[in-house]
């Protein structure tokens, strides 16, 4: 276990609050987790929690159940999505409900398919809020796996798999459709252009109400993924136990975190997306038409 002492270069990075800087995109995730499934308060408090307890080594808690979730539902959730255009035929000019409807379909395969990496992710970089006797002491995503399997057995890898399911629909139909609305509603003012300021700001605008929307369903698949035993995957048990404890606000708790993941996320992938249809556009402009 690392000391605090150990790595003075990023003490700034999680002790001082003046400078301003960019969290690394990581600690959203370890961030919001353990907010949504402990009894943690603030962000900036987590995040010390964190870091006295563990030290910097322990802010990469879990990041292999990060990448078992990315390679699973992340890239299963784009397949779908392409795939799911085709079957609506949702072309070039397709309506923003199309593409919302395309990406319902996407969020529901994908968060099925994705389930037990995220499982594994939330338990991973859930571990340390907890008592040490309550640990699950996993030591990576696939050890987390097999003794999933072993000690809960088969059905634990579909533990949550309803709030997961029914957050990925939301994420990708609230991202897409509030992507496509903000573009054009900015395009109409006659103050933007079709580039990338337009693309930036409408997609900052995406991120913060795929959050938003998302937040329930995200507060309530980590308490129930992080959670084992008899009769603790029941999600109306669950909704009653946090209302009866913390009121209905419960349900957004660990936003800030969230969306300081989800935003640099939701950027990257729109102005990705953009740049790759100019270059697209241009290529076949040329006559190049591998794409």
């Amino acid at each position: 276990m690392s000391s605090p002492t150990a790595q003075p270069a990023n003490t700034p990075t999680i002790t001082s609050v003046s400078k301003k800087k960019p969290y690394p995109f990581w600690l959203g995730d370890l961030t919001k987790v353990r907010l949504q499934a402990s009894g943690d308060k603030r962000m900036i408090e987590s995040i010390k929690k964190t870091y006295r307890t563990a030290g910097a080594r322990g802010l990469f808690d879990g990041i292999s159940g990060t990448w078992l979730r990315q390679m699973s539902y992340s890239m299963c959730r784009f397949w779908a999505y392409d795939e799911s255009k085709k079957i609506l035929g949702a072309g070039k000019d397709a309506p923003a409900w199309k593409l919302a409807m395309a990406g319902t379909m996407a969020g529901g395969i994908a968060g099925f398919v994705g389930n037990p990496g995220e499982i594994v992710m939330v338990r991973l970089q859930g571990d340390f809020a907890k008592p040490p006797e309550k640990r699950f002491n996993y030591k990576h995503c696939f050890d987390a796996l097999f003794r999933m399997v072993r000690e809960e057995g088969l059905s634990s890898l579909g533990r949550g798999v309803g709030p997961n399911v029914f957050r990925a629909v939301l994420m990708n139909a609230s991202q897409l459709a509030s992507y496509d609305f903000f573009k054009a509603e900015l395009l109409r003012t006659g103050k933007f252009q079709d580039n990338i300021i337009c693309h930036f700001t409408a997609s900052f605008a995406a991120g913060t109400v795929a959050t938003t929307v998302c937040s329930p369903a995200d507060v309530l698949k980590s308490r129930i993924m992080n959670a084992s035993g008899p009769g603790s995957n029941s999600t109306l048990a669950v909704i009653r136990a946090s209302l009866k404890n913390e009121g209905p606000m419960f349900m957004f708790k660990g936003w800030v975190p969230a969306w300081t993941r989800l935003q640099p996320t939701t950027i990257l992938i729109f102005l990705t997306l953009e740049q790759l249809k100019n270059l697209v556009d241009f290529s076949r402009s040329k006559g190049i038409t591998m794409f």
